[in-house]
């Protein structure tokens, strides 16, 4: 797993979302697409978050073809990885089961979510 450098504040993540989504490179103003309903931007702000982007070391700009084409240098996994272990070792000092009882106790999860995660146990005994 690679450790990323720096967390995604919302609007970070939000566009680090549609480049994820992408399966190739994709300019800025497809990144404004993806993001409208979302976010209500202009070209220069998401220009100025995409160079905070970079700086953080989260995506490169190939600039060679002459439009400027954004790819992710972390992937969503790795940093989906490092979000949820650092959230769950700050909040729930590394215990899953004391963020599910929690979940669980202020009614967080429905009858569906409990049968959907015994589910997934169940399959991932099976494949062990």
């Amino acid at each position: 797993m690679n450790i990323t450098p720096k967390k995604l504040g919302e609007a970070e993540l939000e566009i680090m979302q549609a480049i994820w989504n992408s399966q190739t490179p994709v300019t800025s103003n497809f990144i404004l697409k993806a993001l409208e309903g979302k976010r209500h931007w202009k070209l220069p702000s998401l220009m100025t978050s995409l160079s905070r982007l970079a700086d953080k070391g989260f995506v490169s700009c190939d600039r060679s073809t002459g439009t400027n084409l954004y790819s992710a240098l972390i992937s969503e996994n790795d940093y989906k990885a490092d979000v949820s272990g650092s959230f769950l070792k700050k909040l729930y000092n590394n215990s899953l089961h004391n963020m599910v009882a929690t979940l669980y106790n202020n009614q967080m999860l429905k009858d569906a979510d409990v049968e959907e995660l015994r589910d997934f146990l169940n399959r991932l005994e099976k494949e062990q």
